[in-house]
């Protein structure tokens, strides 16, 4: 693991992006926690922390022009409160690859007012049944979720869900959980930190598998089998659907 120093931040690769945007590249370091942020002058669009070995997103002075944080490939499982409060600017996150397990960890980026684009792809968040619906019902602003366009519709039905009585459950249930985790946050953290029972190898081969992926459909279905921990030695074999792509207005690349 590398700390985060003012030397690193200072030595890192830093560049204007396709976006063209200014962004610092920090992935790859293994770094453990976000520290020393003031040391970037708030001089950067996007900052990417992509294949580190985070286990929060905190750690931030004040940084009114990020817009961007790329977090693929962490271990996050826990959310500033406060995150708005410092990066109140912040238009996109990208989590892929991380370990939020519950609805109510998204609920500080519901203060977030500006935030358009989420993705979330690969964590166990992403296999609950009502997993969409109650994104596009909690942050109204969102247009893309996991590179997928929320439509009109899917949030009206979304308004819908959670005005029945069967919504309502759901939502009571998410706040117990909420509830339960902030009057024991060391439990919960514990809780979320529970790693597949599949070997490292196995969850590296499946990860690689995703980045390969020439489709949604198919990054969805390598997702559910990561999360299920159940990895076959061929992942071919579990493709029943093909690799045929999403619909051009269904789906974005970064």
């Amino acid at each position: 693991m590398v700390k985060l120093t003012p030397e690193l931040i200072n030595a890192s690769m830093q560049y204007i992006n396709p976006c063209r945007d200014r962004e610092l590249d920090l992935r790859g370091y293994k770094i453990p926690q976000i520290e020393n942020m003031g040391a970037t002058l708030d001089q950067f669009d996007t900052i990417d922390f992509s294949d580190n070995d985070l286990r929060r997103l905190d750690g931030f002075p004040y940084l009114p022009r990020i817009k961007c944080l790329l977090l693929n490939n962490n271990r996050i499982v826990r959310i500033a409160d406060n995150l708005h409060e410092f990066l109140p600017n912040l238009e996109s996150i990208i989590l892929t690859g991380n370990n939020l397990q519950d609805f109510s960890d998204l609920d500080p980026l519901v203060a977030l007012s500006k935030l358009e684009t989420l993705s979330l792809l690969t964590n166990p968040i992403t296999t609950d049944p009502h997993y969409r619906e109650y994104i596009a019902y909690k942050f109204p602003k969102l247009r893309l979720l996991d590179f997928r366009k929320i439509r009109q519709k899917d949030r009206q039905a979304a308004v819908e869900l959670f005005k029945s009585k069967k919504g309502k459950e759901i939502l009571k249930e998410i706040a117990k959980k909420a509830k339960a985790a902030a009057a024991n946050p060391a439990a919960a953290e514990s809780n979320s930190s529970k790693v597949p029972t599949a070997s490292q190898e196995d969850v590296q081969r499946i990860r690689d598998a995703i980045k390969n992926a020439t489709s949604l459909q198919e990054v969805e279905r390598l997702t559910r089998i990561l999360q299920s921990g159940n990895i076959p030695e061929n992942l071919n074999a579990e493709n029943g659907n093909g690799n045929g792509a999403p619909h051009e207005d269904d789906a974005m690349e970064m």
